[in-house]
């Protein structure tokens, strides 16, 4: 890949990989320092990358860059705290943006992110195995298995409300 296409790739890709990163982290801060970390790495392997794969690239890499990141934070006790306040938050609103994001915050790590790959990227099966390393049967699995606890969640709330 050359430097042109690597600035392509940051304009292209960096607006997507920051949203991933925020709905995994809900941390604004920590979402732009993924961002960062995401491009950094890559550049280091541009001559590696061929241009047609950078987009599968850069999510794998921001992927593993959030893993290291939720492990980090929950070896230190603040992924906790994060929770927690997001907690109180959703007891004073009934946005359903709101429910849904606790909803996914919920969601045991791979199932989040093979969701949030699938219906807010728009990753294909395929292209979701190779971001997570997984198998195409795992991936349909993990997300089907994610849509159910979601849908079981909002209609828990929706009988409370």
């Amino acid at each position: 890949m050359t430097s042109k296409e690597y600035n392509l790739a940051v304009d292209n890709y960096s607006d997507n990989i920051y949203r991933f990163a925020l709905k995994h982290l809900k941390n604004e801060m920590s979402a732009k320092d993924i961002v960062q970390e995401t491009f950094t790495k890559v550049w280091g392997k541009h001559q590696e990358v061929a241009f047609e794969k950078v987009k599968s690239y850069l999510f794998t890499t921001a992927y593993h860059a959030i893993v290291d990141w939720v492990n980090k934070e929950k070896r230190n006790g603040d992924f906790e705290k994060i929770a927690e306040i997001g907690s109180a938050e959703f007891a004073v609103s009934f946005d359903i943006k709101e429910i849904l994001n606790e909803a996914l915050d919920r969601l045991p790590e791979i199932q989040k992110t093979v969701v949030l790959l699938r219906d807010y990227e728009g990753y294909n099966y395929l292209e979701i195995a190779e971001i997570t390393s997984l198998n195409e049967s795992q991936v349909k699995v993990y997300i089907f298995r994610a849509r159910q606890a979601l849908k079981e969640y909002i209609r828990k709330i929706e009988i409370v409300l």
